[in-house]
């Protein structure tokens, strides 16, 4: 089984996986859990996470959290992921400030997941005044994944957004609007709202309401289109987040 999770076809990786998930086994942990930090397909490591939450939580779980701390990127955003795959409140905990704000844009995105899905009650406006601070990160993958996750979060996140989108960096206060407008209307493209965002930055409120109209016909007809691009650009690099295997 290590042989075949190693082997250079990664359709044979890929089968094994499904092969030692649909028979789970303890004795399989180490090696799932080291496989995740190396396996250099998508797919692949999205089995591999399935497969471990096929096994007892009391067994995976204290694993998992060890692997939280390693060196190795990929290590941490595996781990990460899989905690959202089993979803267990009580790890809650594991989530710390440092991973929703690692420099490593991966386990940055995975971990602002992870944080949305595990969230205690009560706990969500504390959890989006620290998500706020990172607008503006990244490019258009990671800053459409902090809007999503942020809008996962709901009406909580409008007062954090509120300040946020008065912040004298343009990219910030783009970002906050444009997250807005994606919790306000879930349908809008991502990149239709961050152009509708900086142009309000760009103009002010009170300009860009007078040019509205003009504004509001080149979006409508630029929303399919966008639409398209992002669920076929943005579909590997986002099923990680939204994904079940």
């Amino acid at each position: 089984m290590t042989n075949a999770l190693g082997a250079e076809d990664s359709s044979v990786r890929l089968q094994t996986a499904l092969a030692v998930g649909s028979n789970p086994d303890p004795v399989f942990l180490e090696t799932l859990v080291e496989r995740c930090a190396v396996e250099p397909d998508f797919f692949v490591r999205d089995m591999l996470s399935w497969a471990l939450t096929r096994l007892p939580p009391e067994t995976t779980l204290p694993r998992i959290r060890h692997e939280l701390d390693s060196e190795r990127t990929q290590a941490r955003s595996q781990a990460l992921h899989t905690l959202s795959k089993i979803g267990d409140k009580s790890t809650w905990a594991w989530v710390t400030r440092d991973m929703l704000r690692d420099a490593d844009d991966e386990v940055a995105r995975t971990a602002w997941r992870v944080a949305v899905v595990l969230v205690p009650e009560g706990e969500e406006k504390d959890l989006a005044d620290e998500l706020v601070l990172q607008l503006g990160r990244g490019d258009r993958t990671v800053q459409l994944s902090l809007s999503r996750a942020l809008a996962d979060l709901g009406d909580v996140i409008r007062s954090a957004l509120e300040r946020a989108a008065e912040s004298s960096d343009p990219a910030v206060a783009a970002h906050a609007r444009a997250t807005e407008l994606l919790r306000q209307n879930p349908e809008t493209g991502f990149d239709v709202a961050l152009d509708e965002a900086k142009r309000v930055v760009a103009l002010g409120p009170e300009r860009a309401a007078a040019a509205a109209p003009a504004g509001t016909e080149t979006s409508e007809a630029a929303e399919p289109a966008e639409t398209t691009e992002s669920m076929e650009a943005a579909k590997a690099a986002e099923a990680s987040e939204v994904g079940d295997c």
